[in-house]
């Protein structure tokens, strides 16, 4: 007998499904007419022998409200065999990690601000090509690179100061070579100087006639070569001068004035040298007072600043044997040091004047003033 609808059998009503459950759907064979495996469906009714009969709706009793079941523990079936697949419940957290819900701010974060409005005298450039009054789209920048006497005085003054900057670089790369490299250079040639004045000190003697070596009469040397070492304990440096004052003669060391007389002798023995800081840099420290001694082949001479004074270029005579009285007899031993004045020109002339108070045998050891220089 079939139950009513609305009556209270548990059979008969309708039950909503439940979203807590999961839902088991079985697999579909692969063809209808396979008869390995038995459908789980169950075979259709023959409906040609009799027709279904109506379920009889009693017009008086009203329908009852359906009730929706309180939710039960549903027992864990394991899958069978012929299931397709098992679909679990999709929680809420897990529907974030597939994009369906965007995952939540965290708690201390911030919201995003809104760009802030520009500022006045700012340029706000928009993006995208800007529709023209003709119809046609111009660049956004085609306000700022069009060419307008503005940008040609720019470009002009960019150019300019690009050739100024790269001219003082290459100012200062000179300075740098006449101040570092200048000097390396100097120094190498003067070690080469101090052998050669080494070897020519070792060697013998060279005379006018062999016939008369009682006497031996000193040559002077070629140019450009070693004729004794000249120290400035002052400035705590020392040189190798050589013979001549040409430009050659004096590129690397000072050099003595071929007129003069040689050191130790009565007259004026002076040297000339460039005013770069491998070489006379500073003689305008050298005061009165102040000592420059002279080393020769078997002597040391020690001679005393009595003047430091600057000259015209034409002033030869702070050369003559008696300085500064051209055509005097000489009767004392002077030393005369010349450079160019100012430091990096030559308009004008330094010259430092010292008499001879002292001369030593090579033998006995430097002067003091020299063995306390840090050589």
């Amino acid at each position: 007998m079939t139950a009513p609808v609305g009556s209270g059998s548990r059979r008969g009503r309708h039950r909503a499904p439940d979203p807590d459950e999961t839902t088991l759907l079985p697999r579909i064979a692969d063809s209808p007419t396979s008869t390995d495996t038995p459908s789980p469906f169950p075979p259709p009714a023959d409906t040609s022998a009799a027709p279904p009969s109506p379920i009889p709706v009693s017009p008086t009793v009203p329908a009852m409200p359906l009730r929706r079941p309180s939710p039960r523990p549903t027992p864990a079936t394991p899958p069978e065999a012929d299931a397709t697949t098992v679909l679990p419940r999709v929680s809420a957290d897990q529907t974030s990690l597939l994009g369906v819900v965007p995952p939540a701010p965290p708690p201390d974060s911030e919201p995003e601000k809104p760009p802030e409005p520009p500022r006045p005298g700012e340029l706000v450039v928009p993006l995208r090509p800007v529709r023209t009054r003709t119809g046609r789209y111009a660049s956004v920048h085609s306000a700022l690179t069009r060419t307008t006497v503005g940008t040609v005085l720019r470009a002009t003054a960019r150019g300019i100061g690009e050739l100024l900057i790269t001219f003082g670089v290459v100012v200062l790369l000179f300075a740098g070579y006449q101040v570092w490299g200048k000097a390396a250079i100097v120094a190498a040639h003067q070690e080469d100087l101090d052998r050669q004045l080494e070897e020519a000190w070792a060697a013998p003697l060279p005379t006018a006639d062999d016939d008369e070596p009682e006497e031996p009469q000193l040559l002077a040397p070629p140019p450009g070569h070693a004729v004794a070492r000249l120290y400035i304990p002052k400035l705590n440096k020392h040189w190798v001068v050589v013979e001549g004052v040409e430009p050659d003669d004096i590129r690397y060391a000072p050099g003595r004035y071929p007129t003069g007389a040689m050191p130790g002798e009565i007259g004026n023995f002076s040297v000339a040298g460039h005013r770069n800081p491998a070489t006379f840099w500073d003689l305008d420290l050298v005061h009165e007072g102040d000592l420059i001694i002279v080393e020769t082949r078997d002597t040391w001479y020690t001679y005393r600043v009595t003047r430091n004074h600057i000259v015209l270029p034409t002033a030869v005579e702070v050369v003559a044997p008696v300085p500064g009285e051209p055509g005097a007899e000489p009767t004392k031993a002077m030393l005369t040091l010349t450079t160019c004045n100012p430091k990096w020109d030559n308009y004008e002339r330094l010259v430092v004047h010292a008499e001879l108070t002292e001369q030593r045998s090579r033998d006995d050891g430097p002067p003091e003033a020299v063995e306390t220089m840090n050589l």
